[in-house]
């Protein structure tokens, strides 16, 4: 075994056998993803990729977090500095590795036992397999932040059964592994105190046999039970609800839902998470999978690549700004979106954010060569 850091100790790796393991380790920042962190992954799934010893990839998280998204902090204070650009070059390297991840000829196995927010989702469902335990919490938390669920997430919450992708990405609601499991974001269930002999079965297996793997991994895995509140019994009032063509036809749903049901927590609840988040969020958002509905991986991530370059920009709105200053730095929990109003986002504005940056020396995101027979 050679076990070695990286990332000014940000990535911890293993080399054991034919498994390379990636644990990452900034426990008291819940793992987010820094730049450092998103420029080595990158080197490392290539590296992976051409090495023919590599069989298999593990990856997870250290301390309570497998990861909580990228590290916002970084692009704030590049924003705050005048300089949008250089806060892209965190989303450019989370494109590039998570296309590379979902095209990979390495299957990958993600341990989910804890948080996994935003970006941090995509790290693991890109990959071949999941695994979630009884610790795990799921959220899209983006439209609260001004932002949108990016790094692919409208290829894949565009493929959940129905329309809830719609339901997560607008509204940022939390699920548990059994909800993961259940609607399809993980593959496997695993109780948490059977993660260290899965692992340790995962690193004798000796093959990239993707039935291997899964068998080797059920042998660990349990069926959960859905808890009694879990959204995923909500999915006929999701389905009616979140399939409406505009945001304010699907808040109109969902107030029509809870007016004649008053007993209906789940109607109730998505209004008021929804209400919280950025109007020009929720509208970018639900065009953005509805089109990702639609797309390959590569289609899907040049397109938020191009949406979330307008959001570091501020030319449309600045409500990203807003948001993490009221979310995560000053914590006051009381953003000030512009526009303040759904209604006041106009088709226009949410055009925009699909539009190519305009500027000369501006390029779109270009995805290595032989992504394109994968569009």
């Amino acid at each position: 075994m050679v076990s070695y850091s990286t990332a000014n100790d940000q990535i911890l790796i293993e080399e054991i056998s034919s498994v390379r393991k990636f644990t990452l380790n900034r426990p008291k920042q819940l793992n987010v993803l820094s730049l450092a962190m998103g420029s080595r992954f990158l080197e490392l799934y290539t590296e992976c990729a051409k090495d023919s010893s590599v069989k298999l990839i593990i990856v997870k998280g250290k301390g309570r977090a497998f990861c909580a998204g990228g590290d916002v902090a970084e692009v704030i204070r590049d924003i705050s500095q005048g300089n949008w650009r250089a806060g892209t070059l965190h989303y450019k390297y989370g494109f590039m590795m998570n296309y590379l991840l979902k095209t990979h000829n390495k299957p990958q196995v993600a341990f989910i036992n804890g948080i996994v927010m935003g970006g941090g989702a995509s790290v693991s469902i890109n990959g071949r397999f999941q695994v979630v335990t009884e610790n795990t919490v799921f959220a899209m938390p983006e439209t609260a932040l001004g932002s949108f669920p990016d790094l692919s997430a409208s290829y894949y919450l565009s493929r959940l059964p129905g329309f809830f992708g719609e339901y997560l990405g607008l509204t940022g609601a939390r699920l548990n592994g059994a909800e993961m499991l259940a609607c399809g974001l993980a593959s496997h269930f695993v109780p948490s105190e059977k993660l260290s002999l899965l692992e340790e079965a995962l690193e004798k297996i000796d093959t990239s046999d993707p039935f291997v793997i899964s068998s080797t991994i059920n042998k660990f895995s349990e069926v959960p039970n859905l808890t009694e509140k879990s959204a995923y019994h909500k999915l006929d009032i999701i389905n009616k609800c979140f399939s409406q063509r505009t945001i304010e036809e699907i808040i109109a749903a969902l107030e029509r839902e809870a007016a004649e049901n008053k007993e209906d927590w789940f109607s109730n609840f998505s209004i008021k998470l929804m209400k919280k988040a950025s109007p020009t969020s929720l509208k970018i958002t639900l065009r953005s999978i509805r089109e990702g509905r639609y797309q390959g991986i590569g289609q899907c991530i040049v397109r938020e690549f191009r949406m979330i370059c307008h959001v570091l920009r501020g030319d449309i709105s600045t409500d990203f700004y807003e948001g993490c200053r009221a979310i995560l730095l000053d914590k006051d929990g009381n953003p000030k979106w512009e526009p303040s109003k759904i209604e006041l986002v106009t088709d226009e504005m949410v055009d925009r954010y699909f539009m190519k940056i305009d500027e000369d020396d501006w390029d779109d995101l270009i995805l290595p060569a032989f992504a394109f027979s994968k569009l």
